[in-house]
C-alpha cells in the first residue's frame, strides 16, 4: 500500500474558494493593466544559475532552489565544488527573467516596452502566514523610458488595480535611491559603505532613531557621521510636524523635500527631488483610487540593482506593505552591455489575496449556481431532458452543476449551499420536482 505524501513544506494546496478569488483577482488585474498599455509575457520557471547568481538579487540569492545537471552532465564523481552539480534554478523573483527576455527580444519589442507578468516564483525561505517557498508574483515593468512618466504611470496603473479590488486608504510610499545617497554623503560615510548604512536605516521602524544611531556606530560608522546622518531625520520630522498634521501628505512632504534640499545643496543632483515633486504632483492630480501618496525617507529597499525613484504599497490599518518597485536603469546593462532605462512596479498578489480572504470578500457580478441533482434510477429520456435544461440555463449565463443525488440529500446540499449554490432543482424518474 502506497501512502500519500503530505505537501512540499511551505508551499500550499489552493481549494476551489480561493481559487475562485485568485482567477477574479488576475482577471481584473490584467484588464486594468491592459487599459494603461501594458502587454502580458511569459518566462519560463527556469532559469541558467548564471543569470540568478549575477548579483542583481540582494539576499535573494541565498534562497535560490537550484536543479541538479542532467544525464550525462551530471558528474557526481567528480564534482568538487556546487558549480559542477548545477546550472539551473527556479526564479526567485519576475525582473531577472524580465531583463534576460528584454535583452534577447530586444529588437522585436516597442520602445518603451509596457510588460506585465504574472506567475510563480520560488525561494527557499522560512515559512511563515502569507509567505510560502512558492508564491504568485505580478509585476508591471516599463522599459526604455527615461523620464518620470514611467513612475506616474505604474503608480497610477497599481493604485487603480489597488481601488479596483475593494481596497481604499492605503498609501503609495515613495523615496529617491540618490537622496539616500546624498544624505549617506552629507553625513560623512565612506561610499564603499552606503549600502551596510541603508540596511541599518531600514530598520528605522522597528528600533527606532535611537537604535539607528547605535547600531551605526557598533557597526564601525563614526559618532560624529551617525550624529549628523540621525539630525537629518529629525530635522525631516521636524519640517514634518512644522506643516501640521492637517496640511495633507502633500503639504508635509513639500516640507521635507524643501528640508533636504537646502541642507544637501551641493551633495545631491539638482534634478533628483523636482523630479520627486513632479512625480507626487501628478499621481495627487490624476488619481482615481482612494490612497495618499507620501515621502519617505527611510524607505530602502532591498534589491541592490534600484538606481532612482523607488516606492511601496503600505496599508497603516493593516499594518502591512503589500508591494513596491522602484527604478533600475543598469541592470539590462549588465546582461547586454549597454544600459536601457528600466522601472517597475509588483504587487504582493499572496497578501492581498489573504486579506480578501479574511475580510470574507465576495465577488461582484458573480453568476447565478444551481445544482440539478439527479435521481440514481432517472430515466435515459429524463436525463436528456436535465441535460438539455442546463444547457439552456448556462447559454443564459448561469453556472449549472450537473451532479447525482446523494442517500443523504439534506447534508450534500449543506455542502454545496457552502459553495455558493443558492438554487436547487431535482430530477426523479418520473416527475419534475
Amino acid at each position: 500500500m502506497t501512502l500519500i505524501k503530505k505537501p512540499v513544506t511551505g508551499m500550499k494546496d489552493i481549494l476551489p474558494a480561493e481559487m475562485e478569488i485568485r482567477d477574479y483577482c488576475i482577471s481584473v488585474i490584467s484588464k486594468t493593466y491592459a487599459e494603461f498599455g501594458f502587454c502580458r509575457i511569459e518566462t519560463p520557471c527556469v532559469e541558467s544559475i548564471e543569470n540568478l547568481t549575477s548579483k542583481q538579487g540582494g539576499d535573494n540569492e541565498k534562497l535560490i532552489f537550484r536543479i541538479l545537471k542532467r544525464g550525462e552532465k551530471l558528474k557526481l564523481e567528480n564534482a568538487s565544488s556546487e558549480a559542477d552539480l548545477t546550472d539551473l534554478g527556479l526564479r526567485y523573483d519576475l525582473t531577472v527573467p524580465l531583463v534576460r527576455y528584454y535583452s534577447e527580444h530586444q529588437s522585436e519589442l516597442p520602445v518603451p516596452f509596457k510588460a506585465l507578468q504574472m506567475g510563480n516564483v520560488w525561494r527557499a525561505d522560512r515559512p511563515q502566514k502569507g509567505r510560502y517557498r512558492q508564491f504568485m508574483q505580478c509585476d508591471i515593468d516599463i522599459i526604455g523610458e527615461p523620464t518620470d512618466l514611467a513612475e506616474i504611470e505604474l503608480i497610477l496603473a497599481t493604485s487603480t488595480t489597488l481601488g479596483r479590488l475593494g481596497f481604499g486608504g492605503f498609501q503609495i510610499r515613495i523615496n529617491e535611491r540618490r537622496i539616500l545617497k546624498a544624505m549617506a554623503a552629507y553625513s560623512g560615510f565612506p561610499a564603499e559603505r552606503f549600502d551596510e548604512a541603508f540596511i541599518i536605516l531600514d530598520k528605522m521602524d522597528k528600533i527606532g532613531i535611537e537604535g539607528v544611531s547605535k547600531e551605526l556606530t557598533e557597526s564601525g560608522f563614526s559618532e560624529d557621521s551617525a550624529a549628523r546622518y540621525c539630525e537629518l531625520f529629525r530635522g525631516l520630522d521636524a519640517a514634518s510636524a512644522a506643516a501640521g498634521e492637517t496640511a495633507g501628505a502633500r503639504a508635509r512632504a513639500e516640507a521635507e523635500l524643501s528640508y533636504l534640499e537646502e541642507k544637501l545643496e551641493g551633495v545631491i543632483e539638482p534634478d533628483v527631488i523636482p523630479n520627486l515633486r513632479e512625480i507626487m504632483n501628478t499621481v495627487e492630480k490624476s488619481k482615481k483610487a482612494d490612497f495618499e501618496v507620501v515621502f519617505d525617507a527611510t524607505i530602502v529597499r532591498g534589491m541592490s540593482y534600484y538606481t532612482g525613484t523607488i516606492f511601496e504599497i503600505a496599508m497603516p490599518e493593516l499594518g502591512i506593505s503589500c508591494g513596491g518597485g522602484g527604478r533600475y536603469d543598469r541592470m539590462v546593462g549588465r546582461f547586454t552591455g549597454t544600459d536601457v532605462p528600466a522601472c517597475g512596479f509588483s504587487i504582493g498578489f499572496e497578501r492581498i489575496i489573504l486579506i480578501l480572504m479574511e475580510q470574507g470578500f465576495t465577488i461582484p457580478g458573480k453568476p447565478e449556481k444551481i445544482c440539478f441533482l439527479l435521481d440514481k434510477n432517472l430515466s435515459r429520456e429524463r436525463l436528456s431532458e436535465a441535460i438539455a435544461k442546463a444547457q439552456a440555463e448556462r447559454e443564459q449565463g448561469k453556472q449549472v452543476l450537473v451532479v447525482r443525488m446523494n442517500k443523504n440529500k439534506k447534508f450534500q446540499k449543506e455542502q454545496l449551499t457552502a459553495q455558493g449554490y443558492t438554487e436547487f432543482q431535482e430530477f426523479y424518474a418520473e416527475a419534475l420536482k
